[in-house]
């Protein structure tokens, strides 16, 4: 007998839909069934006329807990997740006070968060130049990655230089992690900021013009470079433009051991929503051309860009407002809307497959992390983790229905179809039509799997 029972529903894996029942028993996967099968569960789901996906897991997100709670926490955090049909969360290092650059603060920082979870969630581990001997011991306690800029960051995290860099994925390689960054080039940025504001430009063209896809390609090359050279497993965060895509795809090529990721805003906004509507919409890299944008999803298609994941960046409204566009706050809240938005702009708009889905979202970023075989896909032995969609729900994204601490988003006013109806952590359904019905608490740190 299956505690839970998943019936009458397409299942979708990276390779195929399938029409397919699901069993769960204490948590996990425990078989899927022919269609027709009525096997004796606790509680039955149908699920018919419906796709039934393995659990998001958002790859890139800022959830500010401990430290920056008012921009958002992890129990906001986590119940817009749930919300979104995302049931594994992968938490930044930085907007946390302090970093999590040390085994003390891990530790600090799981006592902090773990009755606050709804969804499942792992850790990025910080990279900054003081804690390289750190690294090994916070691998050691299971962060499942190292995050580092390669440019401009804010005053409470460091940038490295790319020497520091190269010492740094030396350190990682030596014990098998994996070093992600955030690839702008400092010097091509700050020089622009400089020129903008020396001149007396302020406007959000100019902001544009000053991070231009030169900063992220030279500072992404280097990386991939230095990855070649070391040996050290890297992942470039959030890639904004094809022409960076494709200096990956070519490391790849090379045998260089290298994962990528881009987010919803990339796949969906312009530049033009910068120009017309601006702050809401200011992140970095910045957005870029409606041609770029279109041109971004075959990579994701492809498998070069192998996560799509939100770079949940939160903050109060007032942090949006102020006189210098080099200033305000830039970041976009979207892990509640990214596998709603990715289905509707990639599905139902450009007709690719609902399989893309299970890869970017789940297999990709399960197996970038470490976590694969637990989560990322729809078979015996992973947690039952795994969200309903209903491919015929229209939506519209309203600050009322978001779960976030504070309720602003770009992505409000957003239309389209296909939205997630109900999603399941480990067998325990979290979420059920946007609203959060699990327990606050519920959620548990992941660790890689070796």
């Amino acid at each position: 007998m299956y505690d839970v029972l998943i019936m009458g529903g397409l299942v979708v894996s990276g390779k195929a839909v399938t029409p397919a029942g699901i069993g769960i028993k204490d948590g996990k996967i425990a078989a899927l069934l022919a269609p027709e099968s009525r096997p004796e569960a606790g509680e039955v789901i149908d699920a018919s006329g419906r796709y039934v996906f393995p659990g998001a897991i958002d790859s890139h997100a800022h959830l500010n807990d401990p430290g920056f709670t008012w921009r958002e926490d992890f129990e906001h955090g986590t119940a817009a997740a749930a919300a979104g049909g995302c049931t594994t969360v992968v938490d930044m290092p930085l907007q946390n006070e302090p970093a999590l650059t040390d085994g003390d603060i891990f530790e600090r920082k799981l006592a902090a968060v773990s009755g606050k979870a709804h969804v499942d969630y792992a850790f990025w581990g910080g990279l900054v130049d003081s804690n390289l001997d750190q690294l090994a011991g916070l691998h050691e306690k299971g962060c499942v990655a190292f995050k580092s800029f390669i440019g401009p960051v804010s005053p409470d995290y460091v940038s490295l230089s790319y020497g520091e860099a190269r010492q740094a994925m030396e350190i990682i390689h030596s014990f098998g992690g994996r070093a992600g960054f955030h690839c702008e080039d400092f010097s091509i940025i700050r020089h622009g900021e400089m020129l903008n504001k020396r001149a007396g430009r302020n406007g959000w063209q100019d902001f544009l013009d000053s991070r231009p896809v030169s900063a992220e390609l030279t500072a992404t090359q280097a990386v991939l470079d230095l990855a070649a050279e070391t040996g050290c497993k890297v992942h470039i965060c959030h890639v904004s433009h094809p022409k960076v895509a494709e200096a990956i795809a070519e490391a790849q090529r090379a045998g260089v051991d290298v994962t990528a990721e881009t987010c919803g805003h990339y796949l969906s906004f312009t530049k033009e929503d910068v120009l017309k509507r601006g702050a809401l919409f200011k992140c970095a890299p910045p957005l870029r051309s409606r041609e770029a944008a279109e041109e971004l999803w075959t990579y994701v298609e492809s498998g070069v860009i192998s996560s799509v994941g939100s770079d949940h960046s939160p903050c109060r409204a007032d942090e949006k407002e102020g006189e210098s566009v080099f200033d305000i706050w830039g970041g976009i809240s979207g892990i509640q809307s990214t596998l709603q938005v990715v289905y509707s702009e990639g599905v139902v708009k450009r007709g690719y497959s609902p399989t893309l889905l299970a890869r970017a979202l789940s297999e990709g970023p399960a197996k970038t992390f470490g976590i694969y075989g637990q989560k990322g896909a729809l078979q015996p032995g992973f947690d039952g983790d795994l969200v309903i969609l209903d491919p015929d729900r229209v939506w519209e994204i309203t600050a009322d229905s978001l779960h976030y601490l504070n309720r602003i988003s770009a992505f409000v006013g957003m239309k389209g179809k296909g939205l997630p109806v109900l999603t399941l952590v480990r067998g325990r359904i979290v979420a059920r039509d946007g609203r959060v019905v699990g327990e606050k608490g519920y959620g548990q740190l992941v660790k890689r799997m070796g």
